[in-house]
Parts: structure tokens; sequence; C-alpha cells
């Protein structure tokens, strides 16, 4: 089974922008906040502007008022990065060995049980009302938001605005910008400070904005269901809340690796026996990795270890232990693969191109079990 670039929760690519950037939400100005790169910045488009000046005649006959345009649209623009990266996310796939490494890393297990350490209170009260467990919501906002760490700060109006003029998804796209809108309307966060994801993707928890009116809620009690702020109180409430009313059964797990399961993703590699939980996780995401990535996280954050049954190398007869090692022979040759974790992307192939060329080599950036034994 290989896994879609798409169903990465936002906090899992290891670098570059995914569907968030590695900056904090909360901007407080109306101007892009100066960590995006060039390309999430808003350049001259006279045809998305042109798309704007009708859509808000639409916006308005939805009942829009024209104070909220006018706040909303002050400062954005049209992204060119963000159609870039619309168009690109179906290029890069993962199995799911590859995926479980990045989700339910050794990195992200520590975090979440220090996250979850710290917020226990509020997730205790939180799986006592909706009867989610607290550590299936503490593992959503580790995949979506790496705890809180990459909340996004794309503006959402500009990123769904320039979404909805292109117009590959345009009719899903103006149905978000329509919902951000109505939450600007609601008062629930100033325009300048609506920032998330390039796709529109806001918070701790990263729900779009139509999810957000139908599910977020006000656990904290201040009158605002404010899921960006440095407390994630209303966000991992929202989350809680978005799986009860999806149809979580109270006292029911997600699953677990079984011999006997029903559910293999990845040829050769373990299986799995799910619940009815494990398909209401995946109405926040539907993917099958995603589902069994949050369900591995949360039992890890709650002490278990990692899965019995290994997957089988790799389509170059690379085991994960294997590619570890390659990535730890090359960047102790002077060839930085800026981390070993087992999963090849730019950055090893960056790294196995640079070491085939200075060893007058094809540089393919493809590793295999000859470059690993030259590397001994």
């Amino acid at each position: 089974m290989q896994i879609n670039r798409r169903i990465f929760g936002l906090g899992l690519v290891a670098s570059g922008l995914s569907a968030c950037s590695r900056g904090l939400s909360g901007s407080a100005n109306t101007s892009p906040p100066s960590g995006l790169p060039a390309d999430l910045r808003p350049v001259s488009n006279p045809a998305y502007d042109g798309w704007v000046a009708s859509f808000r005649d639409r916006a308005a006959a939805q009942g829009i008022s024209q104070s909220t345009l006018a706040a909303a649209f002050r400062g954005t623009g049209y992204l060119p990065g963000v159609v870039t990266r619309d168009r690109n996310q179906t290029e890069f796939r993962r199995s799911l060995e590859d995926y479980l490494s990045i989700a339910a890393s050794e990195e992200r297990v520590k975090k979440g049980r220090a996250a979850f350490a710290r917020h226990r209170g509020t997730l205790d009260a939180l799986e006592d009302r909706y009867g989610v467990d607290a550590r299936i919501i503490t593992a959503i906002w580790g995949l979506e938001s790496f705890y809180g760490e990459r909340r996004g700060e794309v503006p959402v109006i500009s990123a769904t605005s320039t979404l909805a003029f292109d117009g590959r998804r345009g009719q899903f796209f103006e149905q978000q910008l329509i919902a951000a809108l109505r939450i600007l309307e609601n008062g629930d966060i100033p325009a300048s400070q609506m920032t998330g994801s390039w796709a529109g993707a806001m918070g701790h928890t990263q729900f779009i904005p139509t999810s957000y009116l139908q599910f977020a809620v006000d656990h904290t009690g201040d009158g605002r269901r404010d899921i960006w702020s440095d407390d994630p109180s209303d966000a991992l409430a929202s989350a809680a809340a978005y799986l009860q009313r999806n149809g979580w059964t109270r006292g029911q797990g997600w699953g677990s690796e079984s011999p006997q399961g029903s559910l293999q993703p990845q040829p050769g590699g373990p299986r799995f026996a799910v619940t009815g939980n494990f398909r209401v996780i995946k109405r926040y995401n539907n993917s099958d990795a995603y589902a069994i990535g949050v369900g591995h996280l949360s039992d890890r954050i709650g002490g278990a270890g990692p899965l019995r049954t290994p997957f089988p190398p790799d389509a170059n007869g690379l085991t994960k232990a294997d590619r570890i090692t390659l990535q730890q022979r090359l960047t102790a040759r002077g060839f930085d693969t800026q981390g070993a974790d087992g999963v090849i992307g730019a950055n090893t192939e960056t790294a196995i191109r640079a070491y085939q060329a200075s060893r007058g080599l094809p540089p393919t950036g493809t590793p295999s079990q000859a470059l690993l034994q030259s590397l001994r």
C-alpha cells in the first residue's frame, strides 16, 4: 500500500511546507507573517482581483456583511505557492512503514507523553464529557500540528480564495471561504489572526472552516471557540466533539496489532484488528494509514511499545535498520541526511547523489544494498 502525501497530518512532513508552515499562528497585523516563504506571499494577479470582486457580491447575497468583507480581504491576495502545493500533493507517496516512522517517531511519542501529562486535567475532563479516549485526542493533536508547534501562519482568507479562484476544487474552496467569513462574522477570531495551513486548515487540530462551524466548541467558556490560542483547550474539545458526533463509542478502543487481523495496509507488514472507532477516526481523515497512525501513537503515548511485527524490506531490498545505517554512514562521511529515521526523503536522496558523484558513480540518488556496502 502506498500512501498519498495528501493524507499526512499537518505536523508530519519533515521538511519544507506541506499543508502548513512551521511557524505559529496568531499574527497581530494585517500583513503576512515574516516567516512565510516568498511563494506564500500575495502577488499581483488581475484575474484573481476580478474573481474576488464578483465573489464579494455572492458572499453578500449569502448574508456576509460589507464590514466583514472589508476586514477579511484587507491585506490579502493571490498566493502562487498555494496553487503549486495543491497540484503537487499527489506526487509524493510513502509506505505505511515510512508513515508510521514519522507519525509515531520517538520525538513525537516523547512530546506526546509530555503534552498528555501537562494537559491531563483538561483531557480527562474531555474524555468524561465526550467519551473519547484522552490519548486519542492527544494523538490527533500530535499528528495535526505537532502538539501545537506547527499550527500554520498562512492567512486563511488568502489561501481559500486563491484555491477557489484557481478552480481545480473551486466549489469546495468557495464553501470554505464562505465558512471562514462566517467565523469572522461571529467574532471568534479577528481577520488578521485567522491563519492556518496553505489549504485553510486551522489551529491545533487543523479544522477546515466548514468543520469548525459544525463542530468547534467553547470549552473555556469565554464566549469564543478559539482553536488558534496558545491554550489548546478549545481545539482539543472541538476534536473530541467531532469524534463524538461522528459516532465514537465510549469505552471502545480503536483496534490493535493482531496476527489474525482483517486489515494489512502494507503487504508483508503488520495486521490490525480494528473497531468501529477506527472508522470514526477516518472521518477526521479518510485514510487507513492516518487512523492507524492516530491509534498507534495513542498507544505509545499511553506507554505501549513499538509494533511487534517487522515490515519487509523495501523495493530496494533495504530494511528500516539498513536505511538508518545508510543515513548514519552518509552523514559520518560528510554527506548530511539531516537525521537518521529510516525514511528516504529529499535530504537523503540529495546526500546519496553527492556521495555517488564524489565516487564517480551515476548520481541517481537511489539507495541500495550496494551503496550501503560501499559505505562500510
